[in-house]
């Protein structure tokens, strides 16, 4: 065993397989089972949440790599290997798993995946695995893979010694530049990032690939060069393998094309990078710095972080139910709201337990049947008003390119996942809204309810009342004005995670049809709209007109006739004062 006790995340879908392990490995001394996962999402929010509180609780993962027989599950398992060494490189990772195919293991290992045993391996040897894992150690169980497995070709060996400075300056001063750059590009994508530091930093990003384009071209000789490249298609290494597939597939005689064109990534990948993303900003703060206040406000704010976990599960595993089923993207606009409806029904079921009951008066209740005995109202004031989920869907599930903000961003591409990020959260923060909105209406006072959830600053009656009421004129300002005035204006307005906390941003959308169907008072909002911009120049320019004439007569009239009085008045009064010394002179000559 190793000189500190091992502390296990344990990774596999079957339940059944994770019990079993956790049982047999109760009776190893120095060994504890610290938490479970079904999937690459539980996974990754259960280490950001072990990683806020005590990162070493966890020393090592014991991860299912997959259905032997489901390629698909297969590169699911080597995406989040990927996930977790790039989040976690100091973590170690062991594979306990039925997949014995060369060309997975292979790519595992060049993710930098430590070692590996089949499903199988008596308890006594795969303790000792974990524990030379845990050291540090390659443990790569030798009678299932060392005759398949090939290791990684060898560094470039320059043969003078100058080549040899010339390389260690190059790597030295390429992985300065890669660790610079990585800061500059998280920055980049804030939102709510200010215009001049927005320019600065893209000043620095672009300083910093020159000065990469330079080092490459000035420390590199053609002929490392040329090996360099060979190595990176041969080796597949980690940073530029974004498909995972057997190597034999990864080699192409096309070499122009995959070295210009963006890597495309499978939607499964796609999904698993941005929920990835996702669950790295929910360790943000989750203050509401927004002016428009939230449902989820009057939560405590480890709660808002375990509904915002939670419907992210959901939404991965509604994600893979419509996989299974094979929709076209056709269909998908015709099943949104049933896919929205679906997943706020999961969640409160969830996240409020559902089977729990209270006691309200001289009765029991089961909370979730109360929460959800309408859910229409919450159809049609929170979810059927999440913009573009069904742009969002096809994106996560078919790869289609994404419009926003009138602009096309092909998939794959960093901008289009930035883009696709945005809506993601938005939409995990309005259905959590739309989570605790029935719980406002019907059992917001209850004592139970507030000892459990509610935040402390929110806790009396009094203060209850006075958020409910904002929510309610929240409400009524967005139906009768704000979202006729969004829709006027062709643009959304996006709840996001930022470092700071909950804030929104704007993007621009085509919404001519909702336009045209509005009625009532919002018709008359933006008929009010577009009568201010029609009028506001003609009546800008007649104030402008009046104000020069108001100005021309208090300084070329009133100004000059108060001048002409008040030379009156000082003449007058020198010439009294001159009256009198004359008449003074003269009594005195009298005497």
């Amino acid at each position: 065993m190793s000189d500190r006790p091992l502390k296990l995340l344990l990774v596999d879908p079957d339940t059944i397989f994770r019990l079993g392990l956790r049982v047999a490995l109760e009776a190893i001394p120095d060994l504890q089972v610290v938490a479970e996962a079904a999937t690459d999402t539980e996974t990754l929010q259960i280490l950001a949440e072990i990683g806020q509180k005590d990162p070493h609780q966890v020393n090592l993962v014991v991860l299912e790599l997959g259905d032997s027989r489901s390629p698909d599950s297969q590169q699911q398992g080597l995406q989040l290997c990927q996930q977790l060494k790039a989040l976690y490189p100091t973590l170690p990772i062991l594979l306990l798993s039925s997949v014995q195919a060369p060309g997975i293991l292979m790519a595992a290992r060049a993710f930098g995946v430590n070692g590996y045993c089949p499903k199988g391996t008596p308890i006594s040897e795969l303790v000792t695995a974990m524990a030379a894992v845990a050291k540090g150690n390659s443990y790569w169980l030798k009678e299932k893979v060392s005759t398949e497995l090939t290791p990684p070709p060898p560094p470039i060996s320059p043969r003078l010694p100058l080549a040899k400075v010339r390389q260690n300056l190059h790597l030295s001063g390429i992985g300065y530049i890669d660790t610079a750059l990585k800061a500059v590009t998280a920055q980049l994508q804030i939102p709510g990032l200010p215009i001049l530091d927005r320019a600065v930093l893209a000043g620095q990003r672009r300083e910093l690939l020159t000065a990469r384009w330079l080092l490459n071209h000035l420390l590199v000789s053609p002929l490392e060069r040329q090996q360099e490249q060979l190595q990176e298609f041969t080796a597949t290494p980690q940073q530029t393998l974004p498909v995972i597939q057997p190597p034999s597939v990864i080699i192409t005689s096309d070499t122009q094309t995959s070295l210009t064109s963006p890597p495309l990534l499978s939607p499964r990948t796609l999904q698993s990078n941005l929920f990835a993303a996702c669950i790295n900003k929910l360790q943000f703060s989750l203050k509401n710095v927004s002016d428009s206040p939230l449902e989820i406000d009057i939560l405590r704010e480890e709660k808002k972080r375990e509904l915002l976990y939670l419907i992210l599960q959901r939404l991965a595993q509604q994600l893979d139910e419509l996989r299974d089923a094979q929709i076209t993207i056709n269909q998908l606009a015709e099943l949104r709201n049933v896919i929205l409806k679906d997943l706020w029904q999961t969640t409160v079921s969830e996240f409020f337990g559902k089977f729990s009951q209270m006691r309200v008066g001289d009765r029991h209740i089961e909370i979730v049947n109360v929460l959800l005995q309408n859910p229409a109202i919450i159809q049609a004031a929170i979810l059927n008003k999440i913009p573009m989920t069904t742009e969002l869907c096809a994106y996560l599930l078919f790869q289609t390119d994404l419009q926003v903000d009138n602009n096309y961003y092909p998939a794959g591409s960093s901008e289009a996942n930035s883009q696709a990020e945005l809506l993601l959260e938005n939409l995990l923060i309005q259905v959590a809204n739309g989570v605790i909105q029935p719980l406002l209406n019907y059992l917001a006072d209850v004592e139970q309810i507030k000892q459990n959830f509610y935040d402390r600053k929110l806790i009396s009656t009094r203060e209850i009342e006075r958020f409910r009421n904002d929510l309610s004129w929240k409400y009524r300002l967005n139906r009768y004005v704000n979202e006729a005035r969004e829709i006027f204006e062709s643009r959304y307005h996006l709840f996001v995670f930022a470092p700071r906390g909950i804030a929104t941003i704007s993007i621009y959308a085509p919404r001519r049809e909702e336009l045209a169907q509005l009625s009532g008072i919002p018709l008359v909002v933006t008929l009010v709209l577009e009568f201010r911009d029609a009028i506001a120049p003609r009546l800008q320019s007649l104030l402008a007109f009046f104000g020069s004439g108001i100005v021309f007569v208090l300084t070329q009239i009133v100004g000059r006739g108060l001048g002409l009085i008040g030379r009156g008045i000082i003449q007058g009064i020198g010439s009294v004062s001159f009256s009198e010394k004359n008449f003074k002179r003269n009594s005195e000559r009298y005497k």
